[in-house]
């Protein structure tokens, strides 16, 4: 009898080590997928195999690998939390057990044309959220045990991290997308003007809130863009996107730079609460000799010109996008002589820890040369250390050409 315990225990061991095994993590999520079903067959004796994942906003559940039962990942199957067997594991978020199958307790048309006739499905789970479910079944009559239940689960576990990773990788993904997106890979080519653009991110994903952006409208006058969005990641890009195409919009209804960013300090305190967006915002006048500037929280740009020591524009600065009720925004103008160069950029650019941004702002302004702006970019880019970033760096040069 003891021989028998250690044999059965001996056993569970190597069950456990088929869906532990490390090696499992070095395959991308859908071959994962695969393999673990495949193992689970093999390790329960079982027909039939597979993984619906949960979709959130839907509240259904998606086939998204399977192993006798490839049918209904080719057919999209959905079907909703509540509704059939794998609906109750999803509701109950508890194993659910069904030894004679039948039309009245599964909704699945693929189970029943198959001729699945035992199941045993237990809930996907991640920090106590539902990620979906995992069922098993057989072509015959079979009791399922604790044990099958047991060693389901952990395959479940399984899943829910991979699934984890999977989602990430989407996010991540899909942000790095609407960034590239967003951030124009180039500038447009205009007359008496040029134009150099750079942008570096500051953490592992890839993916900030900072962007920039220059277009021109109707009336002649160019608009110069750069802005940051608070916090990181998909989210952030997302604003970001909303934030830019509204400025857009606005940029179209007024030709004063105060008034479009109190227009669009609306949008984002009434649509994009509890998100604080800084932004630089910047007319150049179609004879190209006037620049009017309004700011919202955002560093000030550096002016070089001919004759000139390089200065930061004396620009009022209001606060944030986002921050609430404030008092009438403000706009400045500037001259803009042929040879100057504009340097707009983001806080990423001058910030260093241990380091007043003062200082930051300083190596900048003296860091501008008079030249094509390609060499302008370059020579601020290697000045200002730009390649170990603690946060996003968007840079925007503009130079009006000489006479």
């Amino acid at each position: 009898m003891v021989q028998a315990e250690v044999l059965g225990d001996e056993q569970w061991l190597r069950r456990i080590e088929a869906v532990t095994d490390a090696t499992l993590s070095r395959l991308d999520v859908a071959d994962l997928f695969d393999e673990l079903l495949d193992r689970v067959r093999d390790l329960l004796r079982v027909d039939t195999a597979a993984i619906l994942l949960l979709d959130v906003r839907a509240q259904q559940l998606v086939a998204t690998a399977a192993r006798g039962l490839e049918e209904e990942v080719r057919q999209g199957f959905r079907v909703s939390v509540g509704r059939g067997f794998a609906g109750q594991v999803a509701l109950t978020r508890q194993p659910v057990i069904i030894q004679t199958v039948t039309g009245d307790n599964v909704v699945n048309p693929v189970l029943l044309q198959t001729g699945v006739r035992s199941l045993l499905g237990v809930p996907i789970m991640a920090r106590g959220d539902l990620v979906g479910v995992l069922h098993v079944g057989t072509l015959s009559p079979r009791q399922f045990t604790l044990d099958d239940v047991r060693l389901l689960e952990l395959v479940a576990d399984r899943v829910s991290l991979a699934s984890s990773a999977r989602a990430n990788t989407l996010d991540q993904t899909a942000a790095l997308a609407l960034q590239r997106s967003l951030i124009p890979a180039e500038l447009p080519r205009l007359p008496d003007l040029e134009l150099a653009g750079r942008y570096v991110p500051g953490h592992a994903s890839g993916v900030g809130g900072d962007w920039y952006d220059v277009f021109p409208l109707p009336s002649g006058w160019l608009v110069v863009v750069v802005g940051d969005v608070s916090g990181h990641g998909l989210q952030s890009a997302v604003v970001m996107g909303r934030v830019r195409s509204a400025l857009r919009a606005y940029a179209l209804v007024s030709d004063d730079p105060a008034e479009v960013l109190t227009l669009l300090d609306r949008k984002v305190v009434h649509f994009e609460a509890g998100s604080l967006t800084t932004a630089l915002y910047v007319m150049i006048s179609p004879d190209r000799e006037t620049l009017r500037i309004s700011v919202a929280g955002h560093p000030r740009p550096v002016l070089a010109a001919p004759g000139h020591p390089n200065t930061v524009l004396d620009a009022p600065i209001d606060p944030p996008l986002g921050a609430g009720r404030i008092r009438a925004r403000r706009a400045m103008t500037a001259e803009f002589l042929p040879g100057s160069v504009l340097v707009a950029y983001t806080d990423g650019l001058v910030e260093r820890r241990g380091e007043l941004f003062d200082a930051g702002v300083a190596r900048l302004t003296a860091a501008v040369p008079l030249a094509p702006v390609d060499t302008v970019a370059a020579t601020v880019m290697a000045t200002l250390d730009t390649e170990h970033p603690t946060d996003d760096i968007a840079l925007l040069a503009v130079r009006r050409l000489p006479r």
